[in-house]
């Protein structure tokens, strides 16, 4: 329905592909639908009951997702970062997969429990193959997203055709777009943000150019080269290209809105990022895989009021992840946040819904809610360091010790400890050219906060680690972090 609402309105526009490089790849509108109608046809005839892409972002990625849907099967783009065994893992929780993937990942398949079809072929075939009449059903699943898995096993997340239109329709203008709009595209196509990327630009008829692997430089280049007008990046990719600028404007006239989310934004990097970019309007989109992508949003004006304003009420909202979008509810219940709306799922592979009975999923993400309506969220509930019975978030420090001018990167977390339950170990990344010293970091943040909030340990790093999309992993952190020396001290991992 989104597709043809698209070509109905602008069926001669390009939908996807760079002007500068035009290719067999570069599709209107039209030639986008009837692509997938075809290539709904070459799924069918492989037998495919669910489809699974191993690739990067890229032309045959939204043609993939409009192919499955018209063929009234489910699609799962899978981390092409996996090893092969954790693909083939994957895979096998998939009843009827066929697997579309592209050459460079072919290696890592071929033990794959289910047939593999080259991407390009498919792509190449489903140009010139007939179109196929749509088999798609609004309360059927459209999409199956795997977590990321930074504390478990990867869950397998179900949204449903109507979850995702509900998102399209309640967060969009349809063909809002101007006939020259571009989107960036360099979020992976396994985030959530990678396929409502491709729903929302596609329903306001923005044409979408395709960085698949990030690079700050490229990313630079294709926004000027191809007077990209909107972009979309997580924090990690944001951070690098503000490095990249080195305190200079980014001289990108054609760029009015960048959307970032996928990951908590440090303050600092934000700052840059407004003066690098002083002509573009900042969105924060916050959101979850189970939620259909964004659910609350802190718009461009918010952030430049924010930015300017002496008023500490309103400089903190660019902490905040704005406020719900219509059509989404929020609630704070002991600390954690639930949400409920026609585009929150909370429905997972194998297990079902966890949905209470009045419709709320519990996002597991710590929050309150201002009296304004402005959401803030504080970190997971499983993040949480409980010292001497105490419960502490460690986004509190973290949003504390970035601003000390030696910090470049920070993450806190608990480290088990005999006499407190946990210790508090905050892991500091040090900005360029600078020492740290822990005893300066911990009165700075005694300073701001209850002293049982001051760090036991500082641990300086080299780098943190993160997931491709700019998560966080904790746990791997703590894992890395093992034994440290007596509480105080500052040491080198």
């Amino acid at each position: 329905m989104l597709l043809d609402m698209a070509v109905s309105a602008n069926p001669d526009r390009v939908a996807v592909g760079r002007r500068a490089e035009p290719d067999a790849r570069r599709l209107t509108y039209a030639e986008l639908a009837r692509t997938a109608a075809a290539g709904a046809g070459l799924l069918r005839d492989a037998g495919a009951r669910h489809v699974v892409y191993v690739g990067v972002n890229g032309p045959a990625f939204p043609a993939l997702l409009f192919a499955a849907a018209h063929a009234g099967v489910p699609l799962t783009p899978l981390n092409y970062r996996l090893s092969g065994a954790q693909l083939r893992e994957l895979i096998g929780d998939l009843p009827g997969a066929v697997v579309v993937a592209e050459d460079a990942y072919a290696p890592a398949l071929a033990d794959s429990p289910a047939p593999v079809l080259a991407a390009s072929r498919w792509f190449d075939d489903a140009t010139k193959a007939d179109p196929i009449a749509s088999a798609e059903n609004d309360s059927a699943p459209a999409v199956v997203l795997f977590t990321s898995g930074t504390t478990s096993r990867p869950k397998g997340v179900v949204l449903r055709h109507d979850n995702l239109v509900g998102y399209v329709l309640q967060t969009v203008e349809f063909a809002s777009a101007a006939d020259d709009d571009a989107i960036l595209v360099s979020v992976p196509p396994y985030h959530v943000a990678g396929v409502g990327g491709v729903l929302s630009n596609l329903y306001a008829g923005r044409r979408m150019v395709h960085l698949p692997d990030f690079d700050a430089g490229q990313w630079l280049r294709l926004v000027r080269g191809e007077a990209v007008t909107q972009a979309m990046v997580v924090p990690t990719m944001l951070a690098r290209i503000v490095d990249a600028l080195d305190g200079g404007q980014a001289n990108a006239p054609a760029l009015r809105g960048i959307a970032y989310g996928g990951a908590r934004m440090p303050a600092t990097v934000l700052a840059a990022a407004l003066a690098a970019f002083p002509d573009a309007g900042f969105t924060n989109a916050y959101g979850l895989t189970e939620t259909s992508s964004t659910i609350a949003v802190l718009g461009p004006d918010e952030h430049r009021a924010a930015f300017v304003s002496e008023d500490p009420a309103v400089r903190r909202r660019l902490g905040s992840a704005g406020r719900f979008v219509p059509g989404v509810e929020g609630a704070v219940r002991d600390g954690e946040l639930w949400v409920r709306g026609r585009q929150v799922s909370g429905e997972y592979l194998g297990t079902g819904s966890v949905l209470d009975d009045d419709g709320w999923f519990p996002t597991r993400d710590r929050a309150h809610i201002d009296a304004d309506g402005y959401l803030y969220i504080e970190g997971r509930a499983d993040d949480t360091i409980i010292r001497g019975g105490e419960n502490i978030a460690p986004a509190e420090i973290e949003d504390v010790l970035i601003h000390h001018p030696a910090v470049r990167e920070v993450a806190v977390v608990g480290m088990p400890d005999d006499q407190w339950g946990q210790r508090i170990t905050a892991a500091v990344v040090p900005a360029t050219g600078q020492t740290v010293d822990a005893e300066e970091l911990r009165a700075y943040v005694r300073a701001q906060l209850r002293g049982s909030r001051t760090p036991d340990d500082v641990v300086v790093r080299e780098a943190l680690p993160y997931t491709p999309t700019g998560k966080l992993l904790r746990r791997q952190l703590a894992g890395e972090l093992g034994e440290l020396p007596e509480p105080g001290a500052a040491v080198s991992c």
